[in-house]
């Protein structure tokens, strides 16, 4: 799906920024000789080796046996002076640009210049090899405890290998994974189907497909990038979560985000009289399990017509309330098949121009769990860490947001013509938190 959907416009690839302070004593030549050790490791484990190849009508990994390692690992600097402005515009440049599709699909980039002395390390990985939270996982793998510990690079980890495929699969084999899975399968069809269909209630705080109103973010998009970022305290999060009762940290980061959203499109004269739909992707993966996409997904009601915050707030707990439950019914196969289902019309809705008409939702807001604990990379402690996802026709922003060691970093990325002044969502965050602290009647300094 992930390589169907891509183009010029709309490369597919998930990435990460992550800022890391070197360690004591460290010289001007510290960076390049983190290359040199890692360029040590010429070699590559999978998935960091397959390339995607097409055969007899359908997509397959296959092992790249001229694996180029000074392709992949790109050792850049910042212009001066080197301010985080700076960073995030290479970013976006970076972000916007294809992966070359005749070699394994990702990149990382170490870059050094920034004006404090921390490091910067750019990794853009693309969907179809894994989703966010597989992502988080495997960088772990590269990440220690112990500053003093040095791990083998990300590319040369050792790790379990994907299932091969079989070019000319036998078919009774087919027919039997078919029927095994028909019956968890078929369920969340029928889930995911109903909810196009089903008649929306009054009054109510459900969000479903094709209900979200036509905004500035539903057009279609251009091939450039625009990223902004920004940390804040969980503890924060935690304690807004707590003094509303009921509700979670993922809650109240997605009213946080519509707070913003809300008014983003106030200083545009854009806000439409109806709530923004999002739609939250969900991990349905095991605690065990690496690699791929394993997701489902809900929509969540922003309430974005609404002034008062704490109403806001209890629209989007009673929203995500009710799909929560819907979800917890299914098992993990079943749920989807429901996300797919529910998702189906969406590209025939995307290439016939109805999305900007009738979006099926407003924009993707996902929340990403990371490490709880200080880490560090080759002696570098990582400080800061965000997730830079993808902008699609007719959702030209998204936000992703990932948590560690005690802190919950926003990635905003948008196309930049669609999504104008970017930047300014960072204020329109602040404003937002801020406020629902102060309608919880939570010290700012919490």
């Amino acid at each position: 799906m992930f390589l169907w959907l891509e183009g010029r416009r709309q490369p597919m690839h998930v990435g990460g920024l992550q800022l890391y302070t070197p360690p004591p004593g460290a010289g001007p030549d510290f960076v390049q000789n983190v290359v040199e050790a890692w360029r040590e490791y010429p070699y590559a484990r999978a998935p960091f080796d397959e390339r995607a190849e097409w055969k007899v009508g359908h997509w397959f990994w296959e092992q790249d046996h001229d694996f180029e390692l000074d392709y992949h690992l790109r050792h850049s600097a910042l212009p001066r002076p080197g301010r985080v402005r700076e960073l995030l515009a290479l970013v976006s440049r970076l972000h916007g640009t294809l992966v070359d599709r005749t070699r394994p699909l990702w990149e990382l980039h170490l870059i050094e210049g920034l004006a404090d002395g921390r490091v910067a390390l750019y990794a853009k990985m693309h969907h179809a090899m894994m989703d966010g939270v597989a992502a988080m996982r495997l960088l772990q793998t590269v990440l220690s405890q112990d500053p003093d510990e040095r791990r083998p690079p990300l590319w040369a980890q050792d790790r379990p290998s994907r299932p091969r495929r079989d070019v000319h699969p036998e078919t009774h084999g087919i027919v039997d994974r078919v029927l095994a899975a028909g019956a968890e399968i078929v369920p969340g069809i029928r889930s995911g189907l109903r909810e196009l269909v089903r008649a929306a209630e009054p009054e109510s705080a459900e969000a479903q497909p094709f209900h979200a109103p036509p905004t500035m973010f539903n057009v279609r998009i251009s091939g450039s990038r625009r990223f902004a970022a920004q940390s804040y305290a969980l503890a924060r999060f935690k304690n807004a979560a707590k003094a509303a009762g009921g509700a979670t940290v993922n809650d109240v980061t997605l009213a946080v985000c519509a707070g913003a959203l809300r008014r983003y499109l106030m200083m545009h004269d854009a806000l439409p009289e109806r709530p923004l739909v999002a739609m939250v992707p969900v991990s349905v993966r095991a605690a065990d399990e690496t690699g791929g996409n394993q997701l489902t997904i809900l929509l969540a009601n922003l309430a974005t017509h609404v002034d008062d915050p704490l109403a806001r707030l209890h629209t989007i707990v009673e929203s995500t309330s009710t799909a929560k439950e819907r979800l917890s019914k299914m098992s993990r196969l079943e749920r989807v098949a429901h996300a797919a289902a529910m998702s189906a019309p969406m590209a025939p809705s995307m290439l016939t121009g109805y999305a900007k008409r009738r979006p099926i939702y407003n924009v993707v807001i996902s929340n990403v769990p990371g490490p709880t604990e200080r880490l560090y990379l080759d002696g570098m402690r990582l400080d800061e860490t965000y997730p830079v996802s993808i902008p699609v026709d007719y959702l030209a922003l998204n936000i992703t947001i990932t948590s560690y060691a005690g802190q919950m970093g926003f990635g905003y990325i948008a196309c930049r013509r669609s999504v104008p002044a970017l930047q300014r969502m960072l204020d329109h965050t602040d404003e937002s938190l801020a406020e629902l602290e102060d309608a919880l009647a939570i010290s700012r300094s919490a």
